[in-house]
């Protein structure tokens, strides 16, 4: 039974999370948010509420309009502590793809290649363990509809290439999930394909082309393009964050490989020069151009059929408004980013955070300065609703453990009645915590089928939902140990009763 002082304390703190759970989010008191009016005082207003409202540490954001900044700047501060400023380097993950496809599309637009080639055509060493690899197209590759996917190639857990070279020999054994140009299945390897198309073609390291061609023309000083997460940090970004209990705590981000899919370091100054040449037909704000018109048209229009509102590195959609808008997140497991373009109003919006796809908050911050510029009120952080889940579930570790003691006391017990039971019922009364232990095995294969099966390591999980991961870690553990003191105990009670019977 229950002591009476757990069951009130459990109804005080049920009521508390209800609450928390059920309060609408507050919408940032911004000055100057009519519409049309994202000032850069609206901007400050609304990034530095949103930082006081929750665990996010800093972030950086750039914001344009047309060919005019409106506002570069960083907020709050890294895991070193230090303040965050619009020249503060930023890993914006895949955000990187826009910049990659703009790349292919400057080999179309130099006549080395059309969109609708085949990859074979131009790069042989695209080999896959698949006939059809040999039918996947330029455009298929940017769209993600190539017909590859995590499902084939386990992306996240295969080991660590150490250049786009060594990404594309680890495939070599892989299928494909689709037929070419028949599914959408989001997956990197498409982009670190086309990272080293451009290499071959262009002749020159994936980076040194990208600086050469695009940021150096665009006055991206203090950007870069670099293989894997090691590098990033080694280019200056500071260690991200994990969101536990309404704090953000600053781990190492797993190793994984990057480079053509999410492997840009940048800042907010430079990142509101991309949206400059973005919203500019393809000319930076130095008047440098880095393609045409038309070759920018192109890489934002969505290409139907597989792909559906999917473009070159961009995704066309609206805005929660209604408005037209192009745009692309960037989520890694300490740090996500997230850019966007307003055709209509003409605003460009880059947002930089220092915490993992577990808080989302780049995007959360993008669609209120979206909402801002719709001359909308953008919606509060949604940390009060995650801290809460998070009490529930240390609440749900703790009762697991009072359970788990209760059932190991009560194995004798349980054992007796197992004895007059059917095999069949008591081995179907097992079957949860069997489930449990299952889960607990294998968390990112489960998470791998709520996300369309992207791919995900064990201890990648732990990124996502640490809570969560403890919580089942901590049930699997609970429900082992009782099994196993209750196999004991039947085992004594099947000895106690032979010896019984032998005296009889």
């Amino acid at each position: 039974m229950v002591p009476m002082s757990l069951k009130r304390t459990a109804a005080v703190g049920l009521a508390a999370v209800l609450l928390l759970l059920t309060a609408a989010p507050a919408g940032a008191d911004v000055p100057g948010a009519a519409a049309g009016a994202l000032t850069p005082e609206a901007v400050d207003a609304y990034v530095s509420d949103y930082l006081d409202a929750s665990p996010l540490p800093g972030a950086a954001v750039a914001v344009t309009r047309g060919a005019e900044v409106v506002r570069t700047a960083g907020y709050g501060t890294g895991s070193g502590g230090g303040a965050l400023t619009a020249d503060t380097p930023m890993g914006v993950a895949s955000v990187s793809k826009a910049f990659t496809a703009l790349a292919v599309m400057q080999l179309v637009e130099d006549g080395e290649l059309a969109l609708d080639d085949t990859v074979a055509q131009h790069l042989p060493e695209f080999a896959l363990d698949d006939p059809r690899a040999t039918r996947v197209t330029v455009r298929q590759l940017l769209t993600h509809t190539s017909g590859m996917s995590d499902t084939a190639f386990r992306e996240k857990s295969a080991p660590v290439a150490d250049d786009l070279e060594g990404a594309l020999a680890r495939m070599a054994d892989s299928g494909m999930a689709a037929d070419p140009g028949t599914e959408f299945h989001y997956h990197n390897p498409n982009y670190h394909v086309a990272a080293r198309l451009v290499e071959v073609l262009s002749g020159r390291a994936f980076g040194e082309y990208m600086d050469e061609r695009v940021f150096t023309p665009l006055g991206m000083d203090d950007t870069l393009t670099v293989d894997t997460a090691d590098e990033v940090f080694a280019a200056g970004v500071a260690r991200g964050h994990v969101a536990v209990l309404g704090a953000a705590v600053a781990v190492p981000e797993p190793r994984s490989y990057f480079n053509g899919a999410g492997g840009m370091v940048t800042t907010a100054h430079d990142m509101a020069r991309w949206l400059v040449a973005q919203n500019n037909g393809g000319r930076g704000a130095d008047g440098v151009r880095v393609l045409s018109e038309e070759g920018i048209a192109a890489t934002h229009a969505p290409v139907g059929g597989a792909g559906g509102d999917t473009a070159l590195g961009w995704n066309a959609g609206e805005s929660p408004a209604g408005a037209p808008m192009l745009s692309h997140g960037g989520i890694q497991f300490t740090y996500t980013a997230h850019q966007a373009l307003l055709p209509e109003s003409g605003y460009g919006i880059a947002v930089m955070a220092n915490t993992g796809l577990g808080s989302a908050d780049a995007s959360a911050l993008l669609y209120g300065l979206v909402a801002l510029a719709d001359g909308g009120e953008p919606a509060g952080p949604s940390a009060p609703a995650l801290l809460a889940l998070d009490l529930v579930l240390v609440a749900l570790v703790g009762l697991t453990g009072y359970l788990a003691q209760r059932g190991v006391r009560r194995a004798g017990a349980w054992a007796q009645a197992a004895r007059a039971r059917p095999w069949w019922r008591t081995a179907g009364r097992l079957l949860p915590g069997a489930a449990v232990v299952v889960a607990a095995v294998f968390p990112h294969r489960l998470a791998a089928l709520l996300a369309q099966g992207r791919d995900m390591t064990w201890g990648q999980t732990f990124y996502l939902a640490p809570t969560g991961l403890t919580l089942l870690v901590a049930a699997a553990l609970a429900f082992a140990a009782v099994y196993a003191v209750r196999t004991v105990r039947v085992a004594g009670a099947r000895r106690a009763a032979r010896h019984t019977e032998a005296e009889g």
